[in-house]
């Protein structure tokens, strides 16, 4: 028995290292992608490819006469907002921020959820989660301001606005979901299976869409294709096979350095001391946070 949870745990953990190192090359990803093509252009060839892969695994995996029968009512809103007005304003955001930047903020969402906890399901906030809060929002401080504390005049506020608004709508798609009982492939699908439609006719409605060259094409793809598709598959797969969630939700925070790394090697962004310190305010936070309970197992994005 203790054998075969140990090799469970060994392929959970396998699988939340992948996950993870495929989350390290998200912001890279969205900042190359988003030279060639607007954020609603990347937002629909993404969800696009991300809806093709969950629909081949829901078949394989036999769950499709399910998936075309029930959930529909739930998928209908929560597709509304994942994918279509999280990535919407998260894109929105790493179009206006450096990468470094909108990556930071982006990981106050677990700080987001533990505040909506309060209003939505009643839970209590505790002394320590006040703490992990002032100490990571502090750090938000640092990384919108640049460094200049003192001084309210933001390098960019909408883009930090939009960056800090993709983790309420991330933590709220959360903890809504609290009561969906559906298999999470299956739900994953059915969510893209309402916003895919919802983006086409946003696109025909505004800018259309234009034929950005095969890198364009290739960057769009690897969007869809590994940051909402196979990273969150493996995610899934580590959460559902190790025996503590710990194990592995404490694994989100090797990807900020690696991320940072890439940023400046392959996008050329050097790496902003303020950025520095407001990670590791916000890192520093979000392990208090965790230390004090056990993790939430929503993937992070």
């Amino acid at each position: 028995m203790r054998s075969a949870i140990a090799h469970s745990d060994r392929q959970a953990m396998l699988f939340g290292l992948g996950a993870v190192a495929l989350w390290s090359t998200v912001a890279t990803a969205f900042k190359v992608a988003l030279t060639y093509m607007s954020p609603l252009e990347l937002m629909w060839l993404a969800s696009l490819v991300s809806w093709a892969l969950m629909g081949v695994l829901v078949a394989r995996q036999g769950l499709l006469g399910q998936a075309l029968k029930h959930g529909w009512r739930t998928a209908a809103w929560a597709g509304l907002m994942n994918p279509v007005a999280y990535y919407l304003v998260l894109f929105a955001a790493y179009d206006r921020l450096p990468g470094q930047e909108a990556m930071a903020l982006n990981y106050t969402w677990a700080l987001a959820m533990a505040f909506l906890a309060v209003p939505l399901l009643g839970q209590r906030l505790t002394r320590m989660d006040v703490i992990a809060g002032l100490i990571a929002y502090a750090g938000v401080w640092v990384i919108a301001t640049r460094g200049a504390v003192f001084d309210v005049a933001f390098a960019d506020p909408l883009g930090v606005g939009l960056a800090l608004a993709s983790t309420l709508l991330w933590a709220l798609y959360w903890l809504l979901n609290v009561r969906d009982h559906r298999p999470a492939l299956v739900g994953q699908w059915q969510n893209f299976s309402v916003g895919v439609p919802v983006l086409t006719l946003l696109l025909l409605l505004g800018p259309g869409l234009e034929w950005h060259g095969w890198a364009g094409l290739g960057a769009g793809v690897y969007v869809g294709l590994f940051e909402m598709g196979i990273a969150f598959v493996l995610w899934q797969l580590a959460v559902h096979k190790v025996s503590r969630t710990a194990k592995v939700s404490n694994l989100i925070f090797l990807s900020p350095p690696v991320s940072l790394l890439m940023l400046f090697f392959i996008v050329g962004e050097p790496i902003l001391p303020s950025t520095l310190v407001g990670l590791v305010l916000i890192l520093g936070g979000l392990g208090l946070q965790q230390w004090q309970k056990s993790p939430v197992s929503a993937p992070q994005s």
